[in-house]
C-alpha cells in the first residue's frame, strides 16, 4: 500500500521528466480518473493507501501520457464551452481558443428567436462548435459534417450525451456536399485544418506524432481549405460565414471572404490577443 500523496508526488515527477508542460495539474487529473474521485478529493485523502488494484488503474494511463499521447484521449472527455464532450483516440481534442468561435457565432444569433436557424459545422471532430451553439440556442438545428468515420462516431455519442438527437444530423462528405441542395444554410462555421504542411513537424509532440494529420494540416501554406470553402459557402449559405485561423492568417482569410462577396468582414481575437476567428456576412 503506498499513501496517495506519495503516488501524486512520483507521477508529477514522471510526467515532468517526459516534458509534460503542467505536471502537477496532469498527475491530479489522472489520479483522481484513475480513482474515481473529483481532484479536490486528493487532498483532502492525501494520506489514503492505494492498493495494487487502483495503482493497476493508474499505470498503463500515466505511461501513454509519458508517451506524449493527448490527455482528452486517455481520459475520454475533455471540457469546451460549459459543455462535457467526449473525445476518442483518432479525433482533434477541441480547443479553448475554438471558443472565440462560437462566441462569434452565438453574437450573430439572436437569443429569443423562434425561427429555426440552420448552421453547418463543416470539418466537426468532436462536435463541438456546433453543439455548443446548438446547446445554447434552442432554435439552431445544426448539420455537423466530416470526412472521416472516426469523428463523425464521436460527434454522435456526443449528439446522444447532450439529447440532442432530434436537432442535429451527422453527415459525412467534403464541404457542403453532403448538405442536400433543398437544404437551408444560414451560417456556416469551421475549424478547418489550417497549420502549414512544414509547421506540422515543429508543433509538439501531442500535436505532431498522435492527433490525425487530416484535421491539421492545411497544405503549403495552411489557406487549401479557405479556398474551397469559402465560395462554397458564399453559393451556400444565407447569412455568412464564420472560420477559425492560425497565426498571421487573418488578413490573408480576411481578403478571400472580401473577394467572394462577403461584407462586415471582421476578425475576432481569442484570449491570448491573437487574431483567431473571421467572420463575414451575406448581402440579404
Amino acid at each position: 500500500m503506498i499513501p496517495l500523496v506519495e503516488v501524486l508526488t512520483k507521477t508529477e515527477a514522471y510526467l515532468r521528466s517526459r516534458g509534460i508542460p503542467s505536471p502537477r495539474f496532469e498527475a491530479e487529473q489522472l489520479l483522481a480518473h484513475a480513482l474515481g474521485i473529483e481532484r479536490l478529493q486528493i487532498y483532502l485523502q492525501h494520506d489514503r493507501p492505494l492498493g495494487e488494484e487502483e495503482l493497476g488503474r493508474l499505470r498503463p494511463m500515466v505511461a501513454r501520457r509519458g508517451k506524449r499521447e493527448p490527455l482528452a484521449w486517455i481520459l475520454g472527455t475533455v471540457g469546451f464551452h460549459a459543455l462535457e464532450l467526449a473525445v476518442t483516440p483518432g479525433v482533434l481534442v477541441p480547443r479553448p481558443d475554438t471558443e472565440t468561435l462560437v462566441e462569434a457565432a452565438l453574437a450573430w444569433i439572436p437569443e429569443n428567436d423562434d425561427e429555426p436557424v440552420y448552421v453547418a459545422d463543416v470539418g466537426c471532430g468532436t462536435g463541438a462548435v456546433g453543439l455548443a451553439i446548438a446547446a445554447a440556442r434552442p432554435q439552431v438545428r445544426v448539420f455537423s459534417i466530416d470526412i472521416g468515420e472516426a469523428p463523425l462516431a464521436c460527434t454522435r455519442e456526443n449528439v446522444k450525451r447532450l439529447g440532442l438527437e432530434q436537432r442535429v444530423a451527422v453527415l459525412r462528405g467534403p464541404l457542403l456536399g453532403p448538405v442536400p441542395p433543398q437544404r437551408p444554410i444560414d451560417w456556416v462555421v469551421s475549424n478547418p485544418p489550417y497549420i502549414p504542411t512544414a509547421d506540422l513537424a515543429r508543433c509538439e509532440p501531442e500535436v505532431s506524432e498522435w492527433e490525425p494529420k487530416l484535421a491539421l494540416d492545411g497544405g503549403g501554406d495552411g489557406l487549401d481549405i479557405y479556398r474551397q470553402l469559402v465560395p462554397e459557402a458564399a453559393r451556400r449559405a444565407r447569412k455568412g460565414l464564420l472560420l477559425e485561423v492560425g497565426i498571421r492568417q487573418a488578413p490573408h482569410v480576411k481578403r478571400l471572404l472580401d473577394e467572394h462577396g462577403f461584407v462586415d468582414v471582421s476578425t475576432h481575437d481569442d484570449l491570448g490577443g491573437i487574431p483567431r476567428v473571421v467572420t463575414g456576412r451575406l448581402r440579404p
